[in-house]
């Protein structure tokens, strides 16, 4: 598939915004949705709008066959063991949520210890801060050194008795930097502790079999890999999905209930209350299946690093720009791009850029500990998609120019 095909697939890369060719380089945020998702949502409201799993009639059965059949897509995708691995949330943050919760009542007590990165999206530090100050147990802080890369060589200091979790971002969603997973993952189980993987936007630009990576739990958010907005997975070892506590009371996780006692249905509905988000579900699959070509498909492959290697090259030779994340290989960056320009301020840059079509993401980027460990108060991010071409890449280069020399 050529980079034209698959834009062909996306209506809104064809719009225009203050009278210019609209260029998206937001995709770390939220990527555009193709027509086989839109068709989808579609089909699901006009055709299958009914609730879930508790009804006998033909709406009902309609809607539960797809939304288990995304089960079973994700399933695949993550080469997970079980189906009833996979808990659907509305995204990232609600799957960290739940495991947080989840995981602390069971297992953290006071005096334990939790162990995360500097370069955490705050959806992967806040809320074990709230089950630390719950449980009065603390965080630790994995440390990354100037060119955004982990100090790995320091877990085990890190690690103690009292280590009761590891919870790693796969990329860092501001420096764009791949972790050493598999590494960090067999210095963790050689404590028995288990290790949560954020692969917001690692699902996005890795192939990523759970199974060989070895981490317990993982999770991801549909709205960044083409699907719709509220979609999101909690991928865990039925080992340990088993011994956790409901996240939710209500309706479908249970199995009885009475005034003397409740017991709770098995997985994956233990961790489902409530009525699920059943038309946005199934938008997973063609969110995955084109996923899967964009990960597969030489062509859109080869797109992807030919942009990756000319804005690097670009950024890093422009004396006035800094560039952070730049690790000691190039094959350990995605094309996500975070800078800033001397004497610039960030939100001034993004809106320059915006009147001339280009959509950047500016601010803290929900990292601002990774911000204050660089002396910063934001940065302006370009993050690049399969659908983004050559031709965008070269022109958000020639307006960064003209927008840095416009406010210089």
């Amino acid at each position: 598939m050529t980079v034209t095909e698959i834009r062909s697939e996306f209506p809104i890369l064809s719009s225009k915004v203050y009278s210019r060719p609209l260029v998206y380089l937001d995709n770390a945020a939220s990527s555009q949705r193709p027509l086989s998702v839109v068709r989808k949502l579609d089909e699901m409201s006009l055709e299958a709008n009914a609730n879930i799993h508790r009804a006998v009639h033909a709406l009902s059965a309609r809607a539960t066959d797809e939304f288990e059949a995304a089960r079973d897509a994700v399933r695949k995708a993550l080469n997970a063991e079980f189906r009833e691995e996979i808990i659907f949330t509305s995204g990232a943050t609600a799957s960290v949520n739940l495991l947080a919760f989840s995981f602390g009542e069971a297992f953290v007590g006071e005096g334990d210890e939790i162990i995360v990165s500097r370069a955490e999206h705050h959806s992967n530090i806040v809320p074990w801060q709230l089950l630390c100050q719950r449980k009065k147990a603390s965080l630790k802080v994995l440390e990354i050194d100037e060119n955004g890369e982990l100090f790995v060589e320091s877990l085990e200091k890190l690690i103690s008795q009292k280590t009761k979790i590891i919870a790693i971002s796969q990329i860092s969603n501001v420096l764009g930097c791949v972790n050493p997973l598999r590494e960090i993952v067999e210095t963790a189980h050689k404590y028995g502790i288990p290790v949560l993987v954020d692969g917001a936007q690692g699902f996005v630009h890795l192939q990523t079999d759970v199974q060989e990576l070895g981490c317990d739990f993982y999770v991801f958010s549909g709205h960044k890999i083409f699907a719709a907005t509220g979609t999101g997975v909690l991928y865990g070892k039925k080992e340990w999905l088993d011994k956790l506590p409901p996240y939710m009371g209500g309706g479908e996780m249970i199995a009885t209930v009475s005034f003397d006692g409740t017991t709770f249905a098995a997985l994956p509905h233990k961790f489902e209350a409530g009525t699920q988000n059943f038309n946005a579900v199934p938008t997973l699959i063609p969110a995955l299946e084109l996923r899967n070509v964009c990960l597969s498909d030489p062509l859109l492959l080869q797109n992807m690093e030919e942009m990756k290697a000319y804005v690097l090259d670009a950024l890093l030779s422009d004396p006035r720009i800094t560039l952070y994340g730049v690790p000691r290989r190039t094959m350990d960056k995605i094309p996500l791009f975070s800078f800033t320009v001397k004497g610039v301020h960030h939100e001034d840059l993004a809106l320059i850029m915006d009147k001339m079509g280009i959509a950047l993401r500016s601010g803290q980027m929900c990292a601002e500990p990774l911000m204050d460990y660089f002396g910063v108060s934001g940065m302006l991010r370009a993050s690049f998609a399969p659908y983004n071409t050559m031709d965008e890449a070269r022109y958000f280069i020639e307006s960064l120019d003209k927008a840095i020399k416009m406010l210089i």
